[in-house]
């Protein structure tokens, strides 16, 4: 029986520039994301590097440009947190447990996410691939908000359903946590402020349904 041939060493070098450029370039994304939960969300290549340990140089040479280096930021982010997606039990449960649940995990998803967020929206004008991964997140947080408060959702009818879904999805945003942390609130009292919302939202009538907006209820 013949011995199993060795990997010509032409290979193994390929193989570890590889592997070594792999490296060197998640440094770099992920120096530019500490660099964004530090509140830095425009660093310079200097900085960049200096956080990462390759040469200034180097930092574009990983990347097409610079929005290519803030796209791969993004999604690498958004891999990071993608367990803090998921919503337990979506749709179950009595609408004060959904309320909490919903609450509960857009805070968690969007304190870890939160540095990313903010410098996708600010590129997204800009990029037209950034921009297509933002609204695809947002297309599916609202899916989210629909499934999650379908049995509210589904005794509307068109009009007020789509009002109230629109609603619910905009207290459930980001863009809303966003605000809320620049009023100095913590994480606790965001999900407090988005409980209270969704609950004036969905429990404003002895219905227990929502109600069409500027409707008064039954006193």
């Amino acid at each position: 029986m013949s011995a199993p041939a060795l990997p010509h060493e032409s290979t193994v070098q390929t193989d570890g520039r590889r592997a070594a450029r792999e490296r060197n370039r998640l440094a770099v994304v992920d120096a530019l994301l500490d660099l964004y939960a530090e509140g830095n969300l425009r660093p310079d290549a200097q900085e960049v590097a200096e956080r990462s340990g390759v040469s200034r140089r180097s930092v574009f040479r990983y990347f097409d440009d610079r929005d290519d280096l803030d796209r791969t930021a993004i999604e690498r982010q958004q891999q990071r947190v993608w367990h803090l997606v998921e919503i337990a039990g979506v749709g179950e449960g009595p609408l004060e447990e959904r309320i909490a649940r919903i609450a509960e995990q857009r805070v968690a998803l969007f304190h870890e996410l939160g540095p990313a967020a903010r410098v996708a929206r600010l590129r997204a004008p800009f990029h037209q691939v950034i921009a297509a991964q933002l609204e695809e997140s947002r297309q599916l947080y609202a899916l989210q908000v629909e499934f999650q408060f379908a049995p509210e959702l589904g005794a509307l009818d068109t009009a007020a359903r789509t009002e109230t879904l629109a609603a619910a999805d905009a207290i459930c945003s980001f863009e809303t946590y966003d605000f809320l942390c620049t009023r100095g609130l913590d994480p606790a009292a965001i999900a407090g402020v988005v409980c209270r919302a969704l609950t004036g939202l969905f429990a404003g009538s002895p219905t227990g349904h929502a109600r069409k907006p500027g409707n008064r209820p039954l006193e």
